[in-house]
């Protein structure tokens, strides 16, 4: 049987991410798998993130790459000075290490495509599957790009969603309080990974939606 699995905002923790997959979801080829964004900033090891990915694509394994703020932060910092300091600062100078450059622009084609195809949304009969969340405040929540990737609140909309349930990450929480969490219509899967220093974060979180039960890695990065 195939299954739907969504996981959280990975942020560089290569090591943990291949944990989550390999020995967590061991995934089969018929399951579809939502990577919610923010693959890179903060953690060791961004490239890794990206190849990794890239690895399962080449093996047959379906693997959905949805956009994050900060594959859009590093997207803006072409050509812009602001920008690309705004990135710097919020963990892309980890990033650029990892590749072995100094600016986004100068990192492999192959890359800069990964993330320039990286989606806003999925839609799935049952399931919206989102960075940040949506605003909903407007007629078609669809619009608004910038809420796709940065909110930080929003009230859902059962109509508007067409019934599905969102999926999203960004916003971290400690484990026990998402995994807990009854708020009809909407999952948070982002349990602060890159966070290990802080009480209460530090795991990568993937949710089984299928057999809705949660595959959870503690962060393993050196």
């Amino acid at each position: 049987m195939s299954r739907i699995i969504a996981i959280g905002d990975i942020h560089g923790c290569n090591r943990t991410f291949q944990k989550l997959v390999h020995e967590g979801i061991q995934p089969s080829k018929s399951d579809h798998i939502y990577c919610i964004g923010d693959y890179v900033d903060r953690g060791p090891d961004s490239k890794g993130v990206i190849d990794f990915i890239l690895h399962l694509r080449k093996k047959g394994y379906k693997i959905h790459t949805l956009r994050g703020n900060h594959e859009q932060m590093m997207i803006d910092s072409v050509g812009n000075t602001k920008n690309r300091e705004d990135w710097y600062l919020n963990g892309g100078d980890t990033t650029l290490k990892s590749f072995g450059v100094t600016h986004f622009e100068h990192m492999d084609h192959v890359y800069q495509d990964f993330f320039r195809r990286t989606r806003y949304f999925y839609l799935t009969d049952d399931y919206i599957f989102v960075h940040a969340g949506l605003n909903f405040r407007r007629d078609d929540p669809f619009t608004d790009r910038s809420a796709m990737l940065w909110t930080r609140s929003f009230q859902y909309d059962p109509v508007k969603a067409g019934g599905r349930t969102l999926i999203h990450g960004h916003t971290p929480e400690p484990l026990e309080v998402i995994a807990q969490r009854k708020q009809e219509g909407v999952i948070n899967i982002d349990a602060g990974c890159v966070y290990k220093s802080k009480e209460r974060f530090g795991n990568l979180a993937a949710f089984d939606l299928t057999h809705e039960e949660w595959i959870v890695v503690r962060n393993c990065e050196d």
